[in-house]
């Protein structure tokens, strides 16, 4: 990865007991993944499993005339193969949780939700490439992969839609005939009186801009293995899922058992970024196929279908309107927002909800009117991707801003600094409702100061002056910002469990578990402050559904905010256990104690002490308890669930400069700054990893990926050869700062951060580039701006006023 500029963490407000929150400790489960002794999916040794491979349809539209697997049946080294008609009685994946609208926002704005159920295999038609209609079972991934080849699958092709405004259109293809049409969602907002304002305003701007199609693409492809324990009947899953415990419910649901008799295990994953945080129906069959079949079994994805069958993201269209006064200040924005969701509905409101909710950004916007519509197509179905929304809002809000500046005759900076919310205003409500149905409100933060240093940072009037030289040898400089905020910490809820073990290990195991995030440090470092232990006595599980039987998930920037402090709030009452227990021991006064690095002693230093591991080992034998005062049982160990009361609000600016090769198209970034908050950081180690690799991601789909379709509905972009994702040589070194103004929605102050990096790169390298070729009369309206987009657009640009 790039490499960041050093600055310091000193000033971080950390409620901290023992001082590790706030300190860059390296990651403890870095060697162990650096030196090859991770545990993903593909690792788990399952004597005698079978591999499954899953054939896919080759069309867009098409109806099932017949399948026939004899053949394949009668291949070496197969054991099973399984059509739409062979699991038609197991009921259809449904996203339940995420397709569920939260009471008040149905109460408020009555949004429209339509259920789209898919079948485990198809049975009477295909809706995009890569949809499932068979699956073979063998000895092996190779025997498996030449049996589909004997699938003999007899199609009639149907018109296709690809173009999500094509797909409303009277007359359009229509995807689920059970619906009237291919509208999935629906849901629109107003504040105050936008006409009015509109009417009324000096100046007005309206545009249109795409965010393009792209893909999650981890390192690690999905995989899934399963297996029934012979003797309990337990079924065990390994996933590399980042829901393990909605998949728990979902496999339970499908097999029609006790969600008990489920176990799901997030083993380590190489990455997920919202692609591993929803159901699959491969992650329903191949445990089916393990208890049908009396063996375990495993799947694993390769690139191709990665690249074509898992969920892609980000297509959006904006036809955004912006009101100002003569000052520029903003008085309304107006959006209407089309959404291809694909040919399923997954998610739900949750992307078209954080578009809209999210659209204002830190702006003071007086006046709204949005609305957002999702459409069925016939390509692979879109879920969350890293930002899941925002990136897509805030292109269009930004891109937006920097053409009311040119129309208003502002510097983009200074635009932005005239409407930004300013700290004496939080708590600020918007007028929106958030996501949760609840009036939507800021929680914290500074917007102005953000601002400043991101500007500073990119040297504003040595950009211009450069400008006003003229270019140089064919290649032009721009200058770029942008500006974001988050509700992060989306509930409804996440666990802890903390034990003290009887050497006196701590034992914590929490519903989140890691892609990366390394929350085995970093909630370590929350346990060691709350509880007043050493950090390496601390022993953190994530993702096992026996070990924390509820939990939620790594989604939506919420990790830190709900299982961060449900770890604080689980060590903080263990505390109180441990040092009630060795008053008990020690005859004091329990308020005459304290719990440091690990050994309960004297407040006064005067007296006997007593270390965790002799009080734990010294616990009474269950069954004889200690007499208490009736708070607290004798078992040195709490489980916490985290409610969140609102949203923990982050924010960001970022700053680009750029020089453009008119002549090649190609863009060299020359300086990428990022400022951002996210409240009490706990290891700014790890911390600075997150924005960096978000970043780098926005940068991939602002300058390089793009999942490309033709109006067929053939996927064009299906490997690594025609799918261009950059590597760490193509992304800058990146300046970080950040700001810390907690959150008063959680006892840490933190706000979630993962997802930060990922959502203004488009829209400030889109700013940059356009400053940068403004003079030729270039508009960026969408990307990603490869060598041969920019070329066009330089081709096609009109002459700029007083040009020819």
């Amino acid at each position: 990865m790039p490499r960041t500029t050093e600055h310091r963490h000193e000033d971080a407000h950390a409620p901290a007991t023992g001082g590790w929150i706030g300190r860059p400790v390296p990651r403890v489960e870095d060697e162990r993944l650096l030196r090859g002794h991770g545990r993903y999916v593909d690792d788990v040794a399952l004597p005698g499993a079978l591999q499954a491979a899953f054939l896919r349809s080759p069309h867009a539209h098409a109806r099932i005339e017949s399948v026939d697997v004899r053949a394949a049946l009668a291949a070496p080294g197969v054991v099973a193969v399984w059509t739409g008609a062979d699991v038609a009685a197991l009921p259809p994946m449904l996203n339940q949780e995420e397709l569920r609208t939260p009471p008040g926002l149905a109460d408020l704005l009555d949004p429209l939700v339509r259920m789209t159920p898919m079948p485990l295999l198809a049975t009477d038609k295909v809706l995009y490439v890569g949809q499932p209609v068979a699956v073979v079972l063998a000895e092996n991934r190779y025997l498996a992969e030449d049996a589909l080849e004997l699938v003999d699958v007899r199609y009639t092709a149907l018109p296709a839609v690809v173009d999500p405004e094509e797909a409303l259109s009277p007359g359009a293809p229509r995807l689920h005939e059970e619906l009237d049409d291919n509208t999935a969602v629906a849901v629109a907002t107003k504040v105050g009186d936008p006409d009015e304002a509109f009417a009324t305003a000096h100046t007005v701007v309206s545009e249109e801009f795409l965010a393009h199609r792209y893909v999650a693409s981890p390192i690690e492809t999905r995989a899934v293995a399963a297996q029934v324990d012979p003797f309990s009947g337990k079924l065990t899953v390994w996933s590399g899922t980042q829901t393990p415990h909605r998949l728990r419910e979902a496999i339970a649901h499908t097999l029609g058992r006790e969600s008990e008799t489920v176990r799901v295990v997030a083993a380590d994953v190489g990455g997920g970024f919202g692609q591993k945080g929803i159901l699959y129906v491969e992650e329903l069959l191949v445990p089916y196929a393990a208890r049908a079949l009396g063996r375990a079994v495993l799947w694993r994805e390769d690139r191709n279908e990665n690249l074509t069958a898992s969920s892609h993201a980000r297509e959006q269209i904006h036809r955004i309107e912006l009101a100002a006064d003569a000052d520029g200040r903003l008085l309304a924005v107006r959006d209407r927002i089309t959404v291809n969701f694909g040919a399923y509905n997954m998610t739900g409101l949750v992307v078209p909800y954080n578009s809209l909710c999210h659209l204002l950004g830190p702006y003071r916007v007086p006046h709204a009117d949005i609305g957002v519509v999702g459409v069925l197509t016939n390509t692979t179905f879109a879920t969350p991707y890293r930002g899941a929304g925002r990136p897509e809002a805030v292109f269009a809000m930004e891109r937006a801003m920097d053409r009311l500046a040119i129309e208003l005759g502002l510097e983009p900076a200074e635009l932005r600094a005239r409407n930004l919310v300013r700290p004496h205003e939080m708590p600020y409500a918007t007028g929106l409702v958030d996501r949760s149905g609840k009036p939507q409100s800021y929680d914290s933060g500074d917007f102005p100061e953000l601002l400043r240093r991101a500007v500073a940072k990119a040297d504003l009037p040595a950009v211009r002056a450069r400008q006003r030289y003229g270019p140089q040898d064919g290649r032009r400089v721009g200058v770029g910002f942008a500006m974001y905020i988050e509700a992060t910490g989306l509930g409804p809820f996440e666990t802890a469990r903390m034990d003290i073990a009887p050497n006196g290990r701590v034992k914590l195991a929490i519903g989140a578990p890691s892609q990366g995030q390394g929350h085995r440090t970093s909630m370590a470092q929350i346990a060691a402050d709350a509880l007043g232990v050493p950090l390496d006595v601390i022993d953190v599980t994530g993702g096992d559904t026996e070990a924390t039987p509820f939990g939620v998930g790594t989604i939506a920037s919420r990790a830190l905010v709900n299982a961060g402090n449900a770890t604080h709030r689980a060590g903080r009452l263990v505390r109180e256990k441990v040092l009630e227990a060795a008053a008990r021991r020690l005859g004091v006064p329990t308020d005459g104690l304290d719990l440091r690095d690990g050994v309960v002693v004297p407040r006064t230093g005067d007296g006997p002490s007593l270390t965790l591991a002799r009080l734990a080992g010294q616990a009474p034998l269950p069954g004889t308890p200690e007499p208490t005062d009736g708070r607290h049982g004798t078992e040195l160990s709490e489980t916490v669930h985290f409610r969140p009361p609102g949203f923990a609000v982050a924010s960001g600016a970022h700053a680009a400069v750029v020089e453009v090769d008119v002549r090649t198209g190609e863009i060299e970034i020359l300086k990428y700054a990022v400022v951002h908050d996210a409240g009490v950081i706990v290891n700014p180690l790890i911390a600075e990893g997150q924005v960096t690799g978000g970043v780098a991601q926005g940068i991939a789909g602002a300058l390089y990926e793009e999942m490309v379709y033709g109006p067929d509905g053939q996927p064009r972009t299906t490997t690594y050869m025609d799918y261009l994702v950059p590597t760490s040589s193509e992304i800058p070194d990146l300046d970080l700062d950040e700001l810390f103004t907690p959150s008063p929605m959680n006892d840490l102050g933190v706000k979630g951060l993962g997802e930060g990096g990922a959502i203004a790169p488009q829209a400030v390298l889109a700013n940059a580039v356009e400053d940068a070729l403004r003079p030729l009369g270039v508009v960026v309206r969408r990307g990603p701006l490869s060598p041969s987009r920019v070329r066009d657009l330089i081709r096609t640009a009109p002459a700029p006023d007083g040009q020819d």
